[in-house]
């Protein structure tokens, strides 16, 4: 699966405007099965209750029906259980939690879309991206500012971003 993986992602990156348009037949058994084996066993379950032990008992039998699903497109994800968690004393931030079985197919397609766009990232930049984390990030800003020739950091939080005309704004700040 990884040298698939790892063709698709060299494809990408030789051919930037190449457009793949089926990738379907990566989302098989085997890529299932690697996903389930990749997943925390500890983590909160869906609005399922399915815990990976529980899919792991009829494990050939679930993936054998997940795979024929995807195949007839009659795979539909469930709803996502939401929960709040304690962002500081004031408030609280919402958290989705998906059925166990959608977490396996989002494991997938997550590695899918990695191989594909994984490339046409900056080196600096670090959100979400694989082998990379916000200690990360903030050793970098500590490199630069001490570095640098820099006399000022801006931090900023933009809670309602929908109406902000962002090619203005990145003109401003860039230029």
């Amino acid at each position: 699966m990884e040298t698939k993986l790892a063709r698709i992602a060299e494809i990408a990156k030789e051919k930037p405007k190449e457009q793949f348009t089926s990738l379907y037949h990566l989302l098989n058994k085997e890529m299932l099965l690697e996903c389930h084996a990749e997943l925390d066993a500890n983590k909160a379950t869906g609005i399922d209750h399915v815990t990976k032990a529980e899919y792991e008992r009829n494990i050939e039998e679930n993936i054998n029906s997940l795979v024929e699903r995807l195949k007839n497109k009659a795979y539909k994800p469930q709803p996502v259980r939401r929960t709040y968690i304690p962002k500081d004393e004031k408030s609280v931030r919402p958290l989705g939690i998906l059925a166990y079985e959608d977490k396996i197919v989002q494991q997938g397609l997550n590695k899918l879309l990695q191989a594909i766009f994984e490339q046409d990232f900056v080196d600096h930049s670090y959100g979400f991206r694989p082998g990379r984390n916000c200690h990360d990030a903030l050793k970098e800003v500590n490199r630069i500012i001490e570095k640098g020739k820099f006399s000022y950091v801006v931090d900023a939080d933009i809670r309602d971003f929908s109406d902000i005309n962002f090619e203005r704004y990145w003109l401003t700040v860039a230029g």
